[in-house]
């Protein structure tokens, strides 16, 4: 019998903390700049001092904009079979971040620009192990 485990799309993105999950990424200590993924640097051409802390943003934040992927994305994209279009949205976080992310739900034409949104971590697609391949999506609430 095989056992299936959950798997992140990529180490290092997101974690999940008592209080939900976080998207980890990095701060600018000498200019506020955030970033995800991490960053080595600060690319802030005003910031005179690169300064980088680590920083994690979440669960909560504003739909800023979005569009709604009606036909499969080419490779190296993986998704499940049959392809179901989606709600792809740039998110608004409260510590100045802004962020790319699919957003969950049964009906992507609902999508309203302007909802708040949360952070959730969901199945991607099963990989050719029968693991549960997981990522960061935002949820209206």
């Amino acid at each position: 019998m095989t056992t299936t485990k959950t798997v992140p799309v990529a180490e290092g993105l997101f974690s999940e903390t008592v209080d939900g999950p976080r998207l980890l990424g990095s701060r600018c200590a000498s200019c506020g700049t955030p970033y995800f993924p991490r960053s080595a640097v600060c690319h802030n051409p005003e910031c005179r001092e690169s300064k980088m802390e680590e920083a994690s943003f979440g669960p909560r934040g504003c739909l800023w904009s979005c569009a709604i992927q009606n036909y499969p994305p080419p490779a190296p994209a993986r998704y499940e079979e049959p392809y179901i279009p989606y709600a792809l949205g740039m998110v608004d976080m409260p510590e100045g971040l802004r962020v790319l992310g699919r957003i969950s739900t049964d009906d992507p034409e609902s999508i309203q620009v302007g909802a708040e949104v949360e952070l959730v971590l969901e199945r991607l697609y099963l990989d050719e192990n029968g693991d549960e391949v997981i990522t960061w999506k935002f949820k209206p609430i």
